[in-house]
């Protein structure tokens, strides 16, 4: 199953045309190989982690909510391709050893399997630098202080505080018996916060005021969790081979999650909930909002 059957054609089209724009940016922002030296392997690797799969959900989130706003494409896929940077890099460390352990990542083998666990980390590290460059480029936007906003907040929200802290606390819970709301601040940091950005960023570049930026916020929020339980049911009843990579890690190490303490069902009966929360945060939006509201269906609803 692809990425976009879970969802409805018209999102399904709109998904796969951000992707297409969106890789095509990271082709032409990520270095291209050149002889056979070590620096040609880093790049050879970095592109093998980031380029041909994924479902480019992140960079999505910012086309769509910055097109609220009537922000040009070229600027909004500027701004996800730094995200998907920041988002690859951070799945090239999860799958190593010393993390999550996962020799397989977006149906092929993962980043460290393929080239090594010093190459992995290697870049890793290189993505994260080029993400904040293309953020601070002029041609991301002309205002100087949109463009340093959209940097603080990225760093804000890949850092100790967001998606690292949240990372750090999934690797000290395995075999603790966290309760839901210490599972829900770990999974809002390590997922919800990347995810918020994107949602924000879209009304950064679009200079919404304060009441929007808190839809948006409120949005991303509901959606953060609601994708993060569909992701924990994907581990617990998934199949590896349509969700590209390995499942069942979570029991196996005794991690708490959404599924473990609601039961399947009852994790399922609340991303749905919760998908409903995301949709009527920005129902003020109108008809342009529509995309968003099918993401938080969809986002609940994957196979993958």
């Amino acid at each position: 199953m692809t990425q976009q059957e879970s969802a409805p054609q018209e999102l399904s089209d709109a998904l796969a045309q951000v992707a297409g724009e969106v890789d095509r940016a990271l082709s032409q922002m990520l270095p291209e190989p050149e002889g056979e030296g070590p620096e040609a392997t880093l790049f050879e690797a970095m592109r093998y982690a980031t380029l041909e799969g994924g479902k480019r959900l992140r960079p999505f989130l910012v086309v769509a909510t910055a097109r609220l706003f009537e922000v040009p494409d070229a600027v909004s896929i500027r701004v996800g391709a730094a995200v998907e940077l920041v988002h690859s890099y951070s799945l090239i460390h999860d799958d190593l050893p010393c993390m999550d352990d996962d020799p397989m990542r977006r149906g092929k083998p993962s980043c460290h399997v393929k080239y090594g666990e010093s190459t992995a980390v290697l870049a890793g590290d290189a993505m994260v630098p080029l993400a904040f460059e293309v953020l601070a480029d002029i041609r991301t936007h002309p205002d100087a202080a949109v463009r340093a906003e959209l940097v603080v907040r990225l760093a804000h929200a890949a850092g100790p505080r967001g998606m690292v802290g949240g990372q750090m606390i999934d690797l000290a819970a395995e075999g603790l018996d966290l309760n839901i709301g210490e599972v829900a601040r770990l999974e809002r940091l390590k997922t919800g916060a990347l995810i918020e950005f994107c949602c924000v960023a879209g009304g950064i570049l679009g200079r919404a005021d304060a009441k929007e930026l808190r839809a948006l916020g409120a949005y991303a929020h509901d959606l953060g969790l609601a994708f993060q339980i569909a992701d924990d049911l994907l581990d617990a009843v998934g199949e590896a081979e349509q969700v590209g990579k390995a499942v069942g890690k979570d029991a196996a190490r005794g991690k708490a999650t959404f599924v473990g303490i609601l039961g399947a069902a009852g994790a399922r009966d609340q991303a749905q909930l919760l998908a409903r929360q995301a949709a009527a945060h920005i129902e003020p939006f109108g008809p342009a909002a529509r995309l968003l509201i099918e993401v938080a269906d969809y986002a609940v609803a994957r196979t993958a």
